[in-house]
């Protein structure tokens, strides 16, 4: 019994291990895959939601709408967004370079201390997923969370626009 033992532990790692080697180009084709599916998703989609400011809780959240009409994968995690940012008095549309970071199957827009023209700069971590958006911001002196849905094709104007 403790010879078998002591074989099944040798030979285990044998038979657990995967090869590396054959796992590398399915990885790469799966993540190709998926971000020709989020470029393909968020192009000309409309991300509408709220965002809250840390420490003012008690005022409702804010709307927030970012009209995308175009977004590319570049290389490596770089994406290029072309972007109409409406909140508060703000509305501008800019051409954005972003890192996105994938957690598994789900995109992270990872934004470290990057300059918006005309808004400022800010520091953020917004998830995808199911069309709905959520996540963390901040900005000089504040920050808060935003969250909402990823809405395709149905975009309804600002009210005011």
């Amino acid at each position: 019994m403790l010879r078998t033992t002591k074989i099944l532990c040798l030979l285990a790692p044998l038979c657990w291990t995967p090869s590396a080697a054959a796992d590398e180009p399915a990885a790469i084709e799966s993540q190709s895959a998926r971000d020709t599916e989020l470029a393909k998703s968020l192009t000309g989609a409309t991300l509408v939601g709220n965002f809250t400011v840390t420490g003012q809780e008690k005022i409702n959240p804010q709307a927030e709408r970012y009209e995308l009409t175009s977004v590319k994968h570049l290389e490596d995690d770089n994406w290029l967004f072309v972007a109409r940012i409406q909140y508060g008095d703000h509305d501008v549309t800019l051409p954005i370079a972003l890192p996105i970071k994938w957690a598994g199957d789900t995109p992270v827009i990872t934004v470290d201390n990057i300059g918006f023209p005309g808004l400022g700069t800010y520091t953020a971590r917004v998830m995808i997923y199911q069309d709905h958006y959520a996540g963390f911001w901040s900005g000089a002196d504040h920050g808060g969370h935003l969250f909402g849905v990823v809405e395709h094709g149905n975009a309804k104007p600002r009210a005011g626009d």
